[in-house]
């Protein structure tokens, strides 16, 4: 009993640490606090890759709660703990917070360019601060409300775009959601209307709206407000009010409202519009080549790097026939979907050398005549996709592998079409999860 005693005593002048320490904090605590930091950001964030936190944001009325202003300077105080201590030192819980205290900060300041005009990829700690300290009140609701209809209508139309939507960054990937939306809620007001008249009527007001955005968006923009809320449904307006027509050019937008006139032509005499395969690839340059033109002015917008304007031509136009290829893959996709509605996308020359009228094709659209036509359609969709995908590789470096994610998830579906046996779901072949997944990861390692 004595000796064990004497053993558990404190012995005078001896100190237990053994090895050098930082502030008497020995260095295989500090080593295993690094480790333990490193991996748990690492999983935070993975799994919040995929999170669009722009619609977390909780502003104005809605942001008045005590319940919410507590979780609000929560994180503030959170922040501003590890920025100042370093190391991890306040508290090693408190870990996981901070990292939602710095997307939180992000969020803001992406969202609201009135507030922060200029951003940088990796903002200071002192930016970061100032962006939660922005008082709630001045939080722009209808923004955030418009980015959270955004959000949901591209998850609901187009899982492969929405996948891929994650893999871009900041503003970059707010604008591109905003893009989409303009398109989809364009195009649905043509595509869902109740008559011919109707849908001219609202691709009229949508070349007005054009008009009215490119002749007042450095002169009268609330002309562009009152006209969009004066003229277009609610469920319509965010899309229309939040598209960043400052920095798109007109041509492409103009051009998409023109392509929409082919559709409205299904429910004319015309009855077949698409005549020839002369006519199908303009039609699918202004439907969807129009759109992958914008969607790399975007890209180029947000760049910090330096391009040339011979080499942003180069890839603007090959954008342009990637659109083509990819909406070639969708009308392939889309065959039994279209004959339902009454609209045959084959080329009606290509119809006529396989002895078939559009009216075959809309009576029954899985006949082995039709599939051998799907098939030549989406061959010569993986061959502009095989000519044109090079361009992705000169992109500037933050926006390639995103892009890159969001061609190949939608070429998946063309080659799930190739091979046969796929799974239908609402009369299309759909790509499975896992292998979208797997399709997304093997884009973004290509680097």
């Amino acid at each position: 009993m004595h000796q064990n005693r004497r053993l558990q005593d404190p012995v005078p002048g001896f100190d237990a640490i053994v090895g050098p320490t930082l502030f008497k904090i020995p260095a295989e605590e500090i080593f295993f606090f690094i480790i333990q930091t490193y991996n748990t950001s690492i999983l935070y964030l993975l799994a919040s890759k995929p999170t669009f936190h722009p619609i977390y944001l909780v502003g104005g009325s809605r942001g008045k709660s005590w319940e919410l202003q507590v979780q609000r300077w929560t994180g503030i105080l959170v922040l501003v703990a590890l920025i100042l201590a370093g190391a991890g030192l306040v508290a090693r819980s408190g870990e996981v917070f901070g990292l939602v205290a710095f997307d939180n900060a992000l969020a803001i300041l992406n969202v609201f360019p009135t507030l922060f005009p200029a951003t940088r990829p990796l903002p200071s700690p002192i930016q970061l601060v100032k962006a939660l300290l922005v008082p709630v009140s001045q939080y722009d609701d209808q923004r955030i409300d418009g980015l959270r209809e955004a959000l949901e209508r591209l998850r609901r139309k187009s899982r492969s775009f929405y996948l891929a939507s994650g893999c871009f960054q900041g503003r970059l990937r707010i604008d591109l959601i905003l893009l989409y939306s303009f398109c989809r809620v364009a195009d649905d007001l043509v595509d869902e209307a109740p008559s011919g008249s109707e849908a001219k009527h609202w691709i009229l007001k949508l070349t007005e709206y054009l008009d009215i955005c490119y002749a007042s968006r450095a002169k009268d923009p609330e002309r562009r407000h009152n006209y969009v809320i004066r003229t277009f449904p609610p469920k319509a307006q965010s899309a229309l009010l939040l598209l960043p027509t400052e920095y798109l050019s007109p041509p492409p937008l103009y051009d998409l409202v023109k392509g929409f006139e082919t559709d409205l032509a299904f429910s004319s005499d015309t009855l077949h519009p698409i005549e020839d395969e002369e006519t199908l690839q303009q039609y699918g340059s202004r439907v969807a080549g129009t759109v992958a033109e914008l969607c790399l002015e975007l890209a180029f917008h947000h760049s910090n790097e330096q391009t040339t304007e011979q080499q942003r031509r180069k890839i603007i136009k090959a954008g342009g026939w990637m659109g083509i290829a990819l909406q070639y893959v969708n009308i392939s996709r889309d065959i039994k979907v279209d004959a339902i509605n009454g609209r045959v996308y084959i080329p009606k020359e290509w119809l006529e050398s396989s002895n078939l009228k559009p009216e075959s094709v809309i009576n029954d659209p899985c006949s082995a005549a039709v599939e051998t036509l799907r098939q030549r359609l989406l061959n010569i969709a993986m061959k502009i996709y095989g000519d044109a995908k090079g361009a992705i590789e000169l992109l500037p470096s933050e926006s390639r592998g995103p892009m890159r994610v969001a061609v190949e998830s939608y070429v998946e579906i063309g080659r799930v079409l190739q091979e046969g046996g796929y799974k239908l779901k609402a009369g299309r072949a759909t790509v499975p999860k896992a292998r979208r997944l797997r399709v997304a990861w093997t884009a973004l390692r290509k680097g």
